[in-house]
């Protein structure tokens, strides 16, 4: 009896142990113009919580996953209006990070505003994302970019790692082609989209990018902390790599996406370096997204 017992206690702390994939963090904003009911207020903070539940209560791979090894991100979502009870409209900023090896530092591995989210939801709904099922917008929309997350994390560890689950983002994407809804096809939102998102990543003509994407961060931010100046000129390196890509296409979504996502960071990386160092790294981002040539120019300081 005792060893039965004790079978189920062991059977249960391993239950307990046992993670999911995202450590999703949620948060709904409203337009300052809207007044909003209390019982909207509270529609909304449902909202909020069954978002939080179906990001971070779905196993949505195989894998198994530690509790610290979570992939950190986070959903914003901007309601801009309520056409009619119960449905709504407005924008979802998409961001995770990962840890650099040896460091406490975080480096951002997605930051994408999706400006075409629409969606219906009504009291005490409860989301479950069935595989090859268009149920509703918002658990499509939301597997997507869970799937989208973690296929850009595993790219960032292993060399195309992210494949499986990018094929999964595009699955959902596939059975969304007959909804009623902005940005699941080719023609929708001037190429700035979730089919492109995803299509993007898959295309033999983007491969450059995932191998950039692969260097940046498994050989640039995780050997910072051995050598910073080795890892700098990897870095460089790897983004070199990018015109490939858009001397094909130029101001492709996803390569304007990583590099606007590293703006920042780079500017970080780069506060030490020689003047001849920046000169390099800023002419280089300058051609890779010529729209916003004036952001990288903050990197000389």
């Amino acid at each position: 009896m005792k060893a039965l017992v004790f079978l189920i206690v062991m059977l249960g702390s391993f239950t307990f142990l046992k993670a999911q994939e995202l450590n999703c963090q949620v948060n709904i904003i409203t337009d300052a113009r809207m007044e909003l009911t209390s019982v909207e207020k509270e529609i909304l903070d449902q909202l909020k919580q069954t978002i939080y539940d179906l990001m971070n209560n779905t196993q949505w791979t195989k894998e198994k996953f530690k509790v610290e090894e979570r992939i950190n991100c986070n959903l914003q979502i901007q309601i801009n209006s309520i056409p009619t009870p119960g449905t709504y409209s407005g924008a979802m900023q998409v961001q995770s990070t990962r840890p650099a090896f040896n460091s406490s530092y975080n480096t951002t591995v997605l930051n994408f505003n999706d400006q075409n989210v629409e969606f219906s939801f009504s009291r005490n709904t409860v989301l479950v994302y069935a595989p090859n099922q268009f149920r509703d917008n918002l658990t499509s929309m939301l597997a997507f970019y869970a799937y989208f997350i973690i296929g850009m994390d595993f790219d960032s560890f292993s060399l195309n790692g992210g494949t499986p689950y990018f094929n999964e983002a595009q699955q959902i994407v596939s059975n969304a082609q007959a909804a009623a809804y902005v940005g699941w096809k080719s023609n929708e939102a001037g190429k700035r989209n979730r089919f492109y998102l995803v299509d993007n990543v898959l295309q033999a003509m983007f491969e450059p990018l995932r191998l950039c994407f692969y260097d940046y961060h498994r050989k640039g931010i995780d050997k910072l902390y051995e050598n910073r100046l080795e890892a700098r000129k990897t870095i460089y390196e790897s983004l070199l790599k990018l015109d490939k890509v858009i001397s094909v296409r130029p101001n492709a979504l996803n390569i304007v996406t990583f590099i606007q996502g590293k703006t920042n960071e780079l500017k970080g990386l780069y506060d030490d370096a020689p003047l001849e160092e920046k000169d390099k790294i800023v002419n280089l981002l300058m051609k890779l997204d010529p729209t916003n040539s004036t952001k990288y120019q903050e990197i000389k300081g």
